[in-house]
């Protein structure tokens, strides 16, 4: 019964708690010989903390990709937000066929 009640309160352990119990409990499934019924509790505890790090790193992930994509909107911003400002100085091919077609008509 004690295996239950510490798969569902793995919710609140750290991501580095669970790590630490899922160890102890891997290591002491390998280690010792436990009666079947433990080694089911202690499966079950387990498979409740390796699903709460994985939603951890989900989570981890995911705000990790936001920092990214937010970083890079920042960069990408600059030095647009600079040519946007100054838009006569810039005489590149584009301009120059845009003037050229003007002419035609």
């Amino acid at each position: 019964m004690a295996a239950k009640k510490k798969a569902k309160g793995s919710e609140a352990h750290t991501f580095e708690e669970a790590m630490e119990e899922l160890e102890s409990l891997v290591e002491a499934m390998e280690g010792d010989q436990l009666p079947l019924e433990e080694l089911v509790a202690h499966y079950e505890t387990g498979a409740g903390l390796l699903q709460h790090c994985e939603k951890v790193l989900a989570a981890a992930k995911q705000r990790i990709e936001l920092i990214e994509v937010g970083n890079s909107a920042e960069k990408n911003l600059a030095p647009n937000s600079e040519d946007v400002e100054d838009p006569p100085a810039s005489n590149g091919p584009a301009a120059e066929s845009l003037e050229d077609d003007i002419r035609l008509l």
